[in-house]
């Protein structure tokens, strides 16, 4: 989790860098709020951005101050708090339709709180309560995707398949059913996601191309394209592209935290 704000009034326009994650975005400033912008569906306030997103962008002139709290979900934590996300890969849908009434209040909460820490107790004992009354996935679902991230996606579908103790064809059928991408669709944006940390990082596209398994530049290229919609080099400054040191710009008043996953 992390909390975002600026404290002064200000025209907003970022670019959202996809990520393997399902995002939770809860948008706490008062006024019309952020626009979320995703292949031509537009959302207002609070959402939930799916996998694999395509080309997004956070926009709007604000005349109060901004306030944000990011939450990240691992797919296999997300299927059981959410209950939809393989219905939210590739768009951005309003937080309410995904968590219902429960949803405004949390924000009334939220909103209420005096610090980030505060914010963050009250998200993560929300998301437990949801979790706690959720089915998980198939074990063997949730190991294939953790041996997809470790791996940082250059792990082949025959060896999961091998690992878990599924044939190839089930694996790929319940992964998808479950998680919303295929095993090698999930491993491509895996891959992709240490790609754009290293581009933020400062490192050229040839060398990353080459650190993270890509045949050669052009393929990093034609696959960042595939997943945002911008080149290598707007991925590296993409101010949103992940909740660590290299993403985040000192100058904006921020602070994150680390639930970890069960």
């Amino acid at each position: 989790m992390a909390g975002f704000g600026q404290r002064v009034p200000a025209l907003v326009d970022i670019a959202m860098v996809a990520h393997p994650s399902v995002t939770l975005l809860v948008d706490l400033s008062e006024g019309d709020g952020l626009v979320h912008d995703a292949r031509g569906r537009h959302e207002r306030g609070s959402v939930v951005v799916g996998l694999t997103p395509g080309d997004l962008r956070v926009s709007g002139r604000t005349a109060e101050p901004v306030r944000c709290l990011q939450i990240r979900l691992s797919p296999v934590v997300a299927a059981a708090v959410l209950g939809a996300s393989t219905e939210l890969v590739g768009t951005v849908v309003s937080l309410e339709d995904v968590w219902g009434r429960d949803a405004g209040r949390t924000e009334d909460r939220l909103r209420d709180a005096t610090s980030w820490d505060e914010r963050f107790t009250i998200a993560a004992d929300a998301l437990t309560r949801r979790l706690d009354a959720r089915s998980p996935l198939d074990p063997e679902t949730a190991a294939a995707w953790y041996r997809i991230l470790t791996s940082r996606g250059r792990t082949r579908v025959d060896s999961l398949a091998n690992e878990v103790g599924w044939s190839r064809k089930r694996l790929w059928s319940r992964f998808r059913s479950q998680i919303g991408l295929t095993p090698k669709r999930a491993a491509q944006l895996v891959r992709f996601d240490h790609a754009a940390h290293l581009l933020a990082a400062g490192e050229p596209p040839a060398r990353v191309a080459a650190a993270s398994g890509y045949v050669d530049q052009s393929h990093l290229h034609r696959e960042v394209r595939a997943f945002t919609g911008v080149t290598p080099t707007a991925v590296a400054a993409a101010p949103w592209l992940a909740i660590d040191d290299v993403a985040w710009p000192t100058s904006s008043p921020s602070s994150s935290r680390q639930v970890p996953a069960r």
